[in-house]
């Protein structure tokens, strides 16, 4: 044999490993059996089965399952990995055994052999695997680290693109533009209006998602293989809860019913449909940008995006709309996300989902994404694009849809009649009107204010 090579040995005989690997027989069975895609776990989520090895082994020894010195070499071991040590150990692929058990027997011989090296031998399904199996890990994974990933990354970043929202409205307050509805002119707002309506859409998201963490918090940890808890005595998912609210720092708490997270998977689906909403309103918000921004020339031309980049390898001069176009793209990949995500939840079946390394895989690099895609948008698009005043003002002089504010003084067909005039002829409507009407000039001018039109109600 090799050099490169040891032996190693599990229920089903002998295989050779790498020399310097951590992991053992089933990890290289794992990576034998499923050249799939080349992807792995993300860190986050291997990070979260390290946290349930410690919780556990924190459980365990708590209620005299493990020896202390064996509980803690596990503990010491799994914060190791916690601490983004070790990781390249970790090479299963996603698509792989649909309960995840390749990859918690991965880190099940990860930490035996870590373990190893402080001097204590620990069986990797006898004692690192103790009062659990595969079949609630893997899902107290999935919600331990969507649920610190959406606390740390996503929720600071929405929040900051939220924040510098706010400012830029409050900064283009007396600025007043031309709203459109199906991409035609219509009536006026300010463009802090327009503003607000996009922090509105993203509050939506924002204002959900603590009530979906709330829940997620909820983990199924104790049900073991299909929520009976078999093997696992009962005082152990009650202690696993404290063991892992103090070792993440935020709160968590066992499931009475631990047979649903397991069977099912709808909270996560709950969460990536919020995901997905998030999603929808970035792309909206994106494309809204690049239409303002389009031009300079031939376009709208109302806003100008910071230059970031050439925008061009043939057209000297070219910039373009580099960040709301590559936040669209994230929205794209989450609205592909969620629909996987969709699909792996309805693998439920009886007692045990089978799809969910491709449901924590997706679920990951969605918040990761949307958090990215937030902090981009918001730094460098929102908060310093400069205004073209005179572009909004030209636009708006000649609108003809102002005209709407003439409906109760002159009635509809009579304002038809003038706007048709005003956009025939490429002229202000108030001249139009002022021929058209015997409203004479002053009054038509108090009627026709875009500022006072932004404002609502009627204007007499």
């Amino acid at each position: 044999m090799s050099n490169d090579y040891r032996t190693e040995k599990d229920s089903m005989g002998e295989i050779k490993v790498p020399e310097k690997a951590l992991y053992a027989a089933q990890t290289q069975r794992a990576v034998d059996n499923f050249s799939i895609s080349g992807l792995t776990l993300p860190t986050q989520m291997i990070q979260a089965i390290a946290m349930v090895k410690a919780s556990a082994a924190n459980a365990n020894a708590n209620i005299g399952q493990l020896k202390t010195e064996q509980a803690d070499a596990i503990i010491k071991a799994a914060k190791e990995i916690i601490h983004g040590q070790h990781l390249e150990h970790f090479p299963v692929d996603v698509f792989q055994t649909g309960s995840g058990t390749s990859s918690n027997m991965n880190m099940n011989e990860v930490i035996a052999n870590l373990a190893k090296q402080q001097g204590v031998e620990i069986p990797p399904n006898d004692h690192v695997n103790q009062s659990q199996s595969s079949n609630d890990v893997i899902p107290t994974a999935i919600q331990i680290s969507s649920v610190l990933s959406v606390e740390k990354q996503l929720q600071p970043a929405l929040k900051k693109l939220i924040d510098t929202i706010h400012s830029k409205a409050i900064e283009l307050r007396d600025v007043v533009k031309t709203g459109r509805t199906h991409l035609m002119d219509a009536m006026p707002m300010t463009m802090a209006q327009e503003l607000e309506a996009w922090a509105g859409q993203l509050e939506v998201t924002s204002e959900q998602l603590p009530q979906l963490l709330e829940r997620s918090r909820i983990v199924p940890q104790g049900g073991t293989a299909i929520g009976t808890g078999i093997n696992a005595p009962k005082a152990f998912a009650a202690k696993f809860a404290d063991a892992l609210s103090e070792l993440s720092g935020t709160e968590f708490k066992s499931s009475q019913n631990s047979f649903t997270s397991i069977a099912g998977q709808e909270l996560n689906l709950q969460l990536s449909a919020q995901l997905n909403t998030l999603a929808t309103t970035l792309l909206k918000i994106s494309n809204d940008l690049r239409w303002m921004n389009s031009g300079p020339l031939a376009g709208l031309g109302e806003i100008q995006l910071t230059a970031l980049q050439p925008g061009s390898s043939i057209m000297p001069g070219k910039v373009n709309p580099v960040i709301p176009e590559a936040v669209a793209m994230v929205a794209a990949q989450v609205n592909g996300n969620h629909t996987t995500i969709t699909t792996a939840a309805q693998q439920g079946n009886f007692q045990l989902n089978v799809m969910l390394p491709v449901i924590g895989y997706n679920l990951l690099q969605s918040i990761e994404l949307l958090s990215n895609g937030c902090h981009a948008l918001a730094t460098k698009a929102i908060a310093d694009f400069q205004v073209n005043q005179e572009q909004l003002q030209q636009a708006l002089s000649k609108n003809p849809v102002l005209v709407t504010a003439l409906n109760p003084v002159i009635g509809y067909n009579k304002a038809a009649e003038i706007a048709k005039k005003a956009y025939q002829d490429g002229r202000a409507i108030i001249d139009v009107a002022d021929e058209m009407t015997d409203l004479g000039r002053e009054r038509l001018e108090q009627l026709l204010d875009p500022k006072k039109l932004t404002e609502g109600g009627v204007n007499q």
